[in-house]
């Protein structure tokens, strides 16, 4: 199988597996408990907050374990209080938009922030947040779907002059680029495990220690009173190593992918009516969305599949919906290319040879 959808989720490391293995076994004990089985679970944990931390350039206490990354961007919703408005971009993820629609239905007042077409946030865009002064505004770091990276150290310096709170979803970006907490200069930022080759269902809210934060759960007092609930021990110890190994391999990883997504791209541009989206912005390296007139993306995906290939069409949380991307409606591409697009992911295992066959095979099935 040739395994092109690392932006949905990708395979977890083996030296992160071996490090989760004797916390599925031998040290068991709730990190709450004050025996020695809870103290090395506890001690590990805070290992592991001090390795997502540095792999951020945070604090260890500035790190809140969460379910993942959609637990983290609804707890940083929630963070700007019950009276102040909200504003989103266009491109967010869904667990960005619903939570904020639905937050208007009650009451909060909600601005939607359009993009160009390149899906980047513009200042005149940005301009418009600044006079709706919202108590937060959340923009992602890098599009799960386009790859595109806003420059949100930017929007946060203006934003923080009106004394807007800022959140950025950095889950996508993580692991791919340099990721700095302070240098973007946000308030809040969310992380997951399960796209830096760690295990599902662990990722982080990092915030600045002055931030009121409103937790969604109640009764326990685990991450500093923040998040209750017993600590998923493995899961994070996971997330741990696969940061610290994001940290020292980030170099590497990203000049590799980047290799590969031009040999893509090269490959990519030789097909008639194909459209690469956003092909002149700054894109994440792993990442490549594209159109082709006059097919059914869906379709051809699955064609794909039948071929042991596995690609998306956009956002693996948005799979199913029969509408074109929302992304993509919002960079005006027009409907019907939208609902062809295919986006491809690549990660640490993939190859030259796995991008030739692709392109061989889309050939092929066009």
């Amino acid at each position: 199988m040739i395994y092109l959808d690392h932006n949905a989720t990708t395979p977890i490391d083996e030296r992160v597996l071996d490090a989760m293995l004797p916390f599925l076994t031998t040290f068991y004990g709730n990190p709450s408990s004050l025996y020695r089985q809870g103290r090395v679970a506890r001690s590990a944990i805070e290992t592991a907050r001090e390795q997502v931390a540095s792999l951020v350039g945070a604090q260890p206490a500035q790190v809140i374990f969460t379910s993942g990354g959609t637990e983290a961007n609804n707890l940083a919703l929630a963070a700007s209080g019950s009276e102040a408005g909200l504003a989103i971009s266009a491109i967010e993820h869904p667990s960005i938009a619903e939570p904020a629609q639905r937050l208007e239905t009650q009451g909060r007042e909600l601005a939607i922030i359009g993009v160009d077409s390149d899906g980047l946030i513009t200042q005149e865009a940005l301009d418009q947040v600044i006079r709706r002064k919202p108590g937060l505004a959340s923009f992602m770091l890098a599009n799960n779907e386009t790859g595109v990276i806003q420059d949100i150290a930017q929007y946060a310096r203006q934003l923080r002059e009106h004394r807007v709170l800022v959140h950025t979803d950095a889950v996508q970006a993580l692991g791919k680029i340099p990721v700095d907490f302070n240098e973007l200069g946000v308030h809040l930022m969310s992380l997951s495990s399960h796209k830096i080759y760690g295990p599902k269902g662990c990722g982080a809210l990092v915030f600045e220690k002055d931030v009121p934060i409103n937790p969604l759960l109640l009764g326990g007092g685990q991450e500093q009173d923040l998040r209750a609930g017993t600590e998923n021990v493995a899961a994070i110890i996971g997330f741990g190593k696969a940061a610290e190994l994001a940290r020292v391999e980030l170099a590497e990883r990203s000049q590799n992918l980047l290799a590969l997504r031009e040999q893509l791209e090269d490959g990519l541009m030789t097909i008639p009516g194909l459209t690469i989206f956003a092909h002149q912005a700054q894109r994440l390296p792993n990442t490549v969305q594209f159109g082709i007139d006059g097919l059914d993306g869906e379709l051809l995906l699955m064609k794909l599949d039948q071929k042991n290939v596995a690609v998306s069409s956009g956002s693996a949380c948005a799979s199913g919906a029969r509408e074109p991307s929302a992304v993509l409606t919002a960079m005006g591409v027009e409907p019907e290319l939208a609902k062809s697009a295919i986006r491809v992911s690549q990660g640490q295992a993939n190859t030259a040879d796995d991008v030739s066959k692709f392109i061989e095979l889309l050939k092929s099935l066009i």
